[in-house]
């Protein structure tokens, strides 16, 4: 684990790494993507990645509402960008959104974020209650003018106990809400309208009783499995892919020993709607690459993280990845993270796990080359960082650097007054919810947890 004597010890290297010429900070301009050709000198460092450094006087935060920012890099020259939770950028509060997708242009100093006016709505209201299915966008791939998003859902509704005592177990009998499976959308116009995986058009969200593995790409799998998922990114419009294949990541579990392990499987680009191709990694053959097999009773774990970092209260929510493919050095940088996790399993009751890794491959295997056992960005101590995600335009074209984004959900500012100004939101009935209540209750958000947002640092890498 990363002491402070290492992180001083390693941003030293960097910095002199710098002034000697072996590591030269990143040009700002490179909104322009990362296709320009590897050096001589990146290509001969591919094997030689040390470490990485964080670039603490580059730390922006967006202001807006939302987290999770899963990412993909279209031909248009967008990232589109996953949306939990929040209203977004466009300064409306009257629709809170459970899901939703964006787009971004431009620079990481200067992004400007654009709602897509097309997408279906799942909002807390008037559209949703609390209590009904739920779906949250993670797993993102823009490709040849389609865009898809896998969505996780909750084995079962929110009741009282989940929002007004965070992070207590529910005391009615219901079990421990977790993630159970995954239903997949697509839009064939980039956003303009969406479909159901089956094609069919307007997009379902489907109630409790209506979900099952006809209605959802992954439904109460072996452990759970695939219930979150990321989507492996290789350039604009996934173009530095060589073999056809598209690549998705996820938990193998929801358990502690079963989460921290990562699983994985591919599909034909053509092919990601039809789950009947899906091939799951099923170890290595003796010549070192890699099985597959349509089976998912078959994967095996790609890679294996610490354990102790996964909540037992609320639902169980870490080790959920970014990778990228980066041409630069021709490798793939995986981020992830463990759930700081307080004695009684409750979460985020300290800072998270992050850690960087690189393969030669899509499957591995995966070298560990920096780790931080107390992830506190702009070194803020109450820092409660999640859901790193590496952004696939923002990579430099020299491979030195890269752009991190995250969601931190730390508390700024007097508990005593957040807790007064919340009392009324708190006397309603749990689904007595006006437009007006919930701009309040959100408004809060962004005023107590002003970090509850878009947050990105360059990263630089040390050879």
């Amino acid at each position: 684990m990363l002491s402070r004597r290492t992180f001083l010890k390693q941003t030293t290297a960097g910095a002199l790494a710098a002034t000697s010429g072996q590591l030269t900070p990143s040009a700002e301009d490179i909104g322009k993507g990362s296709a320009g050709r590897m050096s001589a000198a990146a290509h001969r460092s591919t094997a030689r990645i040390k470490s990485v450094v964080h670039r603490e006087e580059t730390v922006r935060r967006f202001s807006g509402v939302g987290d999770n920012w899963h990412m993909s890099w279209a031909a248009d020259d967008r990232q589109y960008v996953s949306l939990c939770d929040g209203y977004g950028f466009s300064g409306q509060t009257q629709f809170v959104y459970n899901c939703r997708m964006l787009a971004i242009e431009g620079r990481p100093q200067d992004a400007r974020f654009h709602d897509l006016s097309g997408y279906p709505q799942l909002a807390y209201y008037p559209s949703q209650k609390l209590a009904d299915a739920r779906y949250y966008p993670f797993g993102t791939l823009a490709l040849d003018g389609r865009l898809y998003q896998f969505m996780s859902t909750f084995n079962r509704g929110l009741i009282p106990e989940d929002i007004g005592a965070v992070g207590k177990n529910p005391s009615r009998n219901v079990g421990p809400l977790r993630f159970i499976g995954a239903k997949l959308i697509y839009s064939p116009d980039n956003g303009r309208t969406w479909r159901n995986q089956d094609g069919s058009t307007p997009v379902v969200w489907e109630s409790w009783d209506r979900r099952s593995r006809d209605t959802m790409v992954f439904f109460e799998e072996p452990q759970e499995a695939f219930s979150l998922t990321t989507v492996l990114q290789m350039g604009r419009n996934y173009k530095l892919n060589r073999d056809g294949y598209v690549y998705v990541y996820g938990p193998n579990g929801n358990t502690d020993g079963t989460m921290n392990e990562l699983v994985m499987f591919r599909v034909p680009k053509k092919q990601i709607l039809s789950r009947g191709e899906y091939e799951y990694f099923a170890g290595l053959q003796s010549s070192g690459g890699a099985r597959w097999d349509k089976d998912i009773g078959e994967r095996k774990p790609v890679h294996s993280f610490p354990r102790g970092w996964v909540n037992t209260q609320l639902h169980p929510y870490a080790w959920h990845p970014s990778v990228v493919y980066y041409p630069p050095l021709r490798v793939y940088i995986m981020a992830n993270w463990g759930m700081g996790t307080g004695p009684d399993g409750s979460w985020f009751a300290k800072p998270s796990y992050l850690g960087f890794w690189t393969a030669p491959n899509p499957w591995g295997p995966w070298t560990q080359i920096h780790e931080e056992a107390t992830w506190m960005p702009a070194g803020e101590k109450e820092a409660r960082a999640y859901e790193p995600q590496i952004a696939p335009k923002w990579i430099a074209p020299d491979g030195r650097s890269f752009w991190l984004v995250w969601t931190d959900g730390q508390m700024k500012g007097d508990k005593a007054e957040y807790d007064r100004m919340k009392a009324p939101i708190d006397k309603k009935s749990f689904d007595d919810f006006t437009p007006a209540n919930w701009a309040l209750k959100y408004e809060l958000f962004r005023r107590f947890n002003p970090y509850y947002s878009f947050n990105l640092q360059r990263v630089d890498l040390v050879f």
